[in-house]
């Protein structure tokens, strides 16, 4: 096969890497909350019902910004059931995926969960703008934020709580533009209610971070309508608008799947530009920096039927894929996209953490595990702090049916402050290995400290219960530093991390 080619060069960057592009979610859905990061009575749960086994791999996996409590979830909440001794708390029915929400689990706990994970773990907290509206939301943020000496900051404080909470990132509702949403409005509606929330919360803190709902995908009908629509009311009122995609094989087509980073930059990129074109017009200075604030590998065609079957059961098993080594290499490929738009995308966040479409799997009572998609994802959080480096890749193509041709070779690479670099790449062909060969000016390397791979000689292979450490990154030898540049071997259907200093 021919060779895939690109130049490093520490003059050409796309920009720092924002920590929260290593952002999870965390919402009431399935078994994400309870049995997942929440089980009283399990042998590995500490006195708060948290699983110090899933906390483990939380801190292994990196991440940073934790979004909560949703998602659709969040449409129907209202906070004031999350709060305050559990004993008291109401059993509620969550229209969005047709179960009982018991709010065993609440803000408290979530607020107690992120310390556990650690001072990265930041919160990013969702108010509900489907079935309500400005005050609901000016009092969860007097509740968690304002130190004392009013009715619901002391009320916190006798519910345990006396330090606030000291939220910053706030979501302005999720999704309000697909009609599945509880409270479901044009993008006038929710752009006017938008902005008068944001300039309410605003009032309380001018230093909030906020984040409008932008289109649920870029394949909605009114999508980029929608976001210059809501733009155009609070363009001077956030600071982030929200994108959400997830990608699955259709019809078999695989070699589309492997692609679907084509789609997701595709979505950035045009966002950008419905984000500049209402500034342009609005002529303000200011940038609106993108929140992609869920993104996975979802196995959607098959919710809908499982969610339909539901009888209002209280955290049943609901959209748990296991993933396979091609799912991790698609993964991986989104991570790469986000990495290369770092200069604009500033939060990003994987939905779920645990159980839910997530890298992390649990069994009530039992174990956790890594699925393969965990890998990833751990190792772009760990090497991918630092610089990005604008990389353009001279790549073989391959045909595909939903996004035309496409490079074999995806791949992007992040310069950290001790001037190592990081290269991150996927070869999407299924049957050949990838020569790579990347020219390095100026920078300073003089060695290869790791290439390790994810890749199998069984691409449907995959980590269960039953064979936990199936799939595993490996050490690729072969990989060469010298005068003329890095040389490289990229496996067939592989998701690669060469590390250089």
């Amino acid at each position: 096969m021919r060779t895939a080619r690109f130049t490093l060069d520490p003059a050409f960057t796309v920009g720092e890497v924002n920590p929260r592009l290593f952002g999870s979610f965390v919402e009431h859905l399935g078994r994400c909350v309870y049995t997942g990061i929440f089980e009283r009575g399990h042998p590995a749960a500490d006195e708060d019902g948290i699983r110090t086994d899933v906390l483990d791999l939380v801190r292994e996996l990196g991440v940073t910004a934790i979004r909560y409590p949703g998602g659709n979830f969040v449409s129907g909440y209202k906070w004031e059931d999350s709060v305050g001794p559990v004993e008291d708390r109401p059993r509620r029915l969550d229209l969005a995926w047709r179960t009982t929400e018991s709010n065993r689990f609440g803000l408290s706990e979530y607020i107690a969960f992120l310390k556990k994970v650690g001072p990265q773990a930041e919160p990013m907290m969702a108010v509900n703008l489907g079935t309500r509206g400005v005050a609901e939301a000016l009092e969860l943020q007097e509740y968690a934020n304002h130190p004392s000496g009013t009715a619901l900051s002391d009320l916190r404080a006798e519910h345990g709580d006396k330090d606030p909470f000291g939220i910053r990132l706030w979501c302005l509702g999720n999704e309000m533009d697909g009609p599945w949403q509880t409270g479901h409005k044009t993008a006038e509606e929710y752009g006017r209610l938008a902005a008068e929330t944001a300039r309410a919360m605003r009032q309380i803190d001018p230093d909030l971070e906020l984040v409008a709902c932008g289109s649920s995908g870029q394949s909605m009908e009114t999508f980029a309508a929608w976001e210059a629509t809501v733009l155009q009311e609070t363009y001077d009122l956030v600071d982030h608008i929200s994108l959400h995609a997830y990608y699955e094989p259709h019809d078999g087509d695989v070699d589309s799947f492997l692609a679907s980073a084509v789609d997701m930059e595709s979505f950035i990129e045009n966002v950008v530009a419905t984000c500049d074109h209402v500034g342009a017009r609005l002529k303000s200075k200011k940038k609106i920096n993108l929140s992609f604030d869920e993104w996975n590998v979802w196995y959607m065609t098959k919710t809908q039927a499982e969610v339909s079957a539901l009888d209002w059961p209280e955290a049943p098993r609901l959209l748990e894929d296991n993933y396979s080594v091609t799912d991790a290499v698609v993964f991986g490929s989104l991570l790469i996209a986000l990495l290369r738009h770092a200069d604009r995308v500033t939060v990003a966040c994987l939905a779920q953490l645990v159980n839910v479409i997530a890298p992390i799997m649990t069994e009530p009572g039992g174990p956790a595990w890594r699925q393969t998609t965990f890998f990833p994802f751990a190792q772009a959080s760990a090497y991918g702090r630092g610089e990005v480096l604008d990389v353009r890749v001279d790549s073989p193509t391959y045909e595909t049916k939903r996004y035309g041709e496409a490079d074999l070779l995806h791949a992007t690479a992040v310069r950290a402050e001790d001037g190592s670099v990081t290269v991150f790449a996927v070869n999407r062909s299924r049957t050949e290995s990838l020569p790579l060969e990347v020219a390095l000016n100026g920078l300073g390397l003089g060695e290869v400290v790791e290439h390790s791979a994810l890749a199998d000689a069984d691409p449907d292979a995959r980590n269960t219960l039953a064979e936990p450490e199936r799939v595993v990154p490996h050490a690729v030898d072969g990989t060469v530093l010298d005068e003329g540049g890095l040389r490289a071997t990229l496996e067939p259907l592989s998701w690669n991390v060469i590390r250089l200093r």
